[in-house]
């Protein structure tokens, strides 16, 4: 039975990320644009041309589930042939993320939210995939004016408009055999992405308290050119939403992204396409253990609790290897093909587990701006997606075994904890063509993510201490008695800082348990309520 997920897409930069990602998964699950399956023998056809020697009768083999013995774990499954998930061969998890309508269309369970009608129009009346979508799952606000980049404004807005989007929420929630759990798509630093994004969390927890709330959120560029001057305000406003609302964050830092775009893609002037690209194979690929499931690792609360052992620090980061732009595809309707996919012009690198780990944790890499190498910050836990057709679990065994030797060099884990390297076995899509026998996806918590909070506390405190551009805030509801939900908010992302800093020392169990008297840094607020455990989302 597949434990379902909904997507809900809030925003501009919500909606065209993921727009992104349902292309990438019509793309990793033969769905054409309209919602139909392309016909199975012509991708028998491609996938025998690509993988040369695969038969069209050859069975899958599902693999074997792998043990360890060391302090690193592993395991995998659905390892078998190339045609593995073609329709009438075996089942992929289609279900996960769509549902079929009476005449056997994929249907998103997504909710495309938006206060301006000019980004959801694109997507869901003019874009090639405008028939994919429930046209019933998409919300405009009647107003039409949006949030003009006032978390305020929209979080008002989001009040306002619960009733109807509740309705919708709950219309797919019926639809679902067994619902695991939302995933939310947004900016923390516009306003339709935040403002309405907070509210939105905070009604979930509370309407769905036993169910997973996992975001991507995207994170500005801290830079004093920003086109939104009241950037570090609506970030602080949603990291408060953020911490205490949702069970997990994929950090998708703006910073990052364009220096990986830059330097390891040699795009000189990346575009948004570009960056919503990269971001939606990321997304694929951290749900494909879910797809395309093996006999381990196929369940998503299973997956955040191995990365998440202390609730409030709960905020991840991603890494992606090989990283190759291929330009050849001339096909308008898919993505920039970013992350490997797509005819090579030709092919230098030879891919192994072990090099594909191994680059994983390298920092050039890594798609957040903090510093993750050795001496700066510890792992508090790492998940590797190991992608490849046929690989043998020895190879995940060796390179574990390899890793862990040379680990207290190249990557520190927290003292208080065991080393904590979780690794699963993926298939790699079956529908499209790759240029590399192997890749890698990483999701980690890491300490050096306080870099990133201290970051927004002192552009906060920079325009705070004068007092500025708060009008706009003030002429809302939630701010015409007081602004004492900004200290708040500080108070929040400060102690979230101080946790993370506090990971790195030996005594981090006694954190928090400490006198509130001042400057004492194991001080948390009286009112910092993290998410449940994840053993209580089951």
């Amino acid at each position: 039975m597949p434990r379902e997920i909904i997507t809900l897409q809030v925003g501009q930069c919500g909606n065209q990320i993921g727009s992104e990602f349902w292309k990438q998964l019509c793309l990793e699950h033969g769905i054409t644009p309209d919602g139909t399956l392309k016909d199975p023998w012509d991708i028998t056809n491609n996938i025998v041309n690509t993988y040369p020697g695969t038969s069209r009768t050859q069975t899958p083999n599902n693999g074997v589930p792998l043990s360890s013995n060391m302090t690193t774990s592993s395991s995998a499954g659905g390892m078998g042939s190339a045609t593995a998930g073609i329709p009438g061969i075996v089942d992929d998890r289609k279900d996960v993320f769509f549902y079929q309508s009476d005449d056997d269309r994929y249907i998103p369970r997504a909710l495309l939210l938006d206060l301006e009608p000019r980004v959801v129009n694109k997507v869901a009346n003019i874009g090639p995939y405008r028939n994919l979508f429930n046209p019933e799952n998409v919300f405009v606000a009647e107003e039409g004016g949006g949030a003009g980049n006032n978390w305020a404004s929209g979080y008002r807005q989001g009040l306002e408009n619960y009733e109807t989007v509740l309705d919708m929420i709950d219309r797919e929630s019926d639809n679902s055999d067994s619902l695991e759990g939302f995933v939310l798509t947004h900016s923390i630093a516009g306003g339709t992405g935040s403002g309405m994004g907070s509210y939105l969390l905070e009604r979930l927890n509370d309407h769905f308290p036993k169910k997973l709330i996992q975001t991507y959120s995207v994170f500005p560029s801290w830079t004093d050119q920003s086109d939104v001057v009241v950037e570090p305000y609506n970030s602080l406003l949603t990291m408060k939403r953020l911490t205490l609302n949702a069970d997990a964050v994929v950090v998708l830092d703006n910073t990052a992204l364009n220096r990986i775009a830059v330097d390891r893609l040699r795009i000189p002037n990346p575009t948004v396409d570009h960056i919503n690209s990269l971001v939606a194979t990321i997304m694929a690929a951290s749900t494909t253990t879910l797809r395309y499931p093996g006999y381990m690792n196929n369940d998503w609360i299973g997956l955040l609790a191995s990365l998440i052992p202390t609730p409030r620090c709960h905020f991840l980061m991603t890494g992606y290897t090989p990283l190759v732009l291929s330009g050849s595809s001339t096909d308008n309707n898919l993505p920039t093909n970013i992350l490997g996919t797509g005819e090579p012009d030709h092919n230098i690198r030879k891919t192994t587990v072990l090099d594909v780990m191994r680059r994983l944790t390298q920092p050039k890499n890594i798609m957040v701006s903090a510093n993750t190498r050795s001496g700066s910050g510890c792992y508090i836990s790492i998940l590797n997606i190991i992608q490849g057709n046929n690989i043998d679990p020895t190879q995940i065994h060796k390179a574990l075994q390899r890793i862990r030797e040379k680990r207290h060099v190249e990557i520190p884990f927290i003292p208080w904890g065991p080393a904590s390297i979780q690794v699963a076995l993926a298939r790699k899509s079956p529908y499209l063509p790759h240029r590399h026998k192997v890749s890698g996806f990483m999701l980690a918590n890491h300490t050096s993510m306080a870099e990133l909070f201290e970051r927004l506390l002192k552009q906060y405190d920079r325009i705070k201490s004068r007092n500025a551009f708060l009008d706009n805030f003030r002429r809302e509801a939630v701010f015409q008695d007081s602004l004492d939900e900004f200290d708040h908010s500080r108070e929040v992302v400060q102690s979230l800082m101080d946790e993370y800093r506090a990971c790195e020392r030996p005594d981090y169990v006694n954190f928090g348990m400490g006198s509130t008297n001042n400057n004492n840094n194991n001080s948390v607020p009286a009112d910092f309520q993290s998410p449940a455990a994840m053993s209580n989302k089951r």
